[in-house]
């Protein structure tokens, strides 16, 4: 049969979903700062700490922490990674490759995160359609776009662009996939494991256009000095938090301040703060430290 017809749907959907649950409040930014934190214990790495989310720290059933599931969900949380990512050293770490599935879940977040990150460019005023015209791979798209439909606005043209450059690659990896499993006779999940190269990526046409397009986000948009006074800001958070439960631990909530008496490790303040969100996270820091606020 057809490997590729076999990609088990309900697999793929699980790593997606749990894929991102280890992030800390603000991204990457809060996962580099836990990191330097725990520089001495063991650091941050956000998949492994998905993995002790679903393995250690949900408690659903009496007799065994964590959420009882499989080998193949558990390894696609492990060893998800993309350019942002380092996979970090799990028990997943003897092959090189997750499954199919588990790669397409990484090209899948790739693909997506730069398409909303395009779009919240733009409509926040960080990103210039012009601007983006001396990137091939959005100048080629938005023109057919404005040339098939030149009576609608530019804001439909924008979201028409985004669709149209997120199927555009969608497409590429299907075709560069199929590709790939039959050049490298891959015929079983552990060839897909144990394969010399990732079998779900862009083509090298597309990857070197994708490539181009992100060099452009990076110079325009992430280093633009919004974000980057965002991250600082989020650092600062982050630390200011972590070193005052650290300094007097019984500001921490019971059941966190118990655990940390009774394991006496900062993982245990690393894992509160990491399963904040933001607000709770920017609340937090104005509850500790604004006299004005309650807290």
């Amino acid at each position: 049969g057809d490997v590729y017809k076999r990609q088990n749907e309900d697999l793929t959907e699980a790593v997606a979903l749990a894929h991102d649950m280890g992030h800390p409040p603000f991204g990457h930014s809060g996962e580099k700062t836990l990191n330097e934190l725990l520089a001495q214990d063991g650091g941050f790495n956000h998949n492994i700490h998905s993995l002790r989310i679903v393995d250690e720290l949900e408690v659903k059933y009496p007799n065994f922490p964590g959420l009882n599931l499989t080998f193949e969900v558990r390894e696609g949380i492990a060893k998800h990674t993309t350019d942002y990512d380092d996979t970090g050293v799990s028990e997943f770490s003897t092959h090189p490759f997750p499954s199919l599935e588990g790669q397409i879940v990484d090209i899948a977040d790739e693909i997506a995160y730069n398409s909303h990150d395009i779009d919240d460019g733009i409509t926040s005023g960080m990103l210039s359609i012009d601007d983006l015209l001396n990137v091939p791979l959005w100048e080629d798209i938005y023109s057919l776009t404005v040339t098939s439909h030149p009576d609608v606005s530019e804001k439909v043209h924008r979201l028409m662009t985004v669709s149209r450059l997120i199927g555009r690659q969608v497409r590429d990896v299907i075709q560069e996939t199929r590709q790939r499993i039959t050049e490298d006779r891959i015929e079983s999940v552990d060839a897909i494991r144990t394969n010399t190269r990732r079998l779900a990526v862009f083509s090298q046409k597309m990857h070197r256009m994708n490539q181009e397009l992100k060099d452009h986000l990076m110079k325009h948009l992430y280093r633009q000095h919004r974000v980057v006074r965002m991250s600082g800001k989020a650092e600062r958070i982050i630390k200011d938090i972590f070193n005052t439960y650290l300094d007097i631990p019984e500001q921490l909530p019971p059941h966190v301040y118990e655990e940390f008496v009774k394991t006496n490790s900062k993982r245990v303040i690393s894992d509160y703060i990491a399963g904040m969100t933001d607000k709770f996270a920017i609340d937090e820091h104005l509850k500790l430290f604004n006299p004005y606020e309650r807290v």
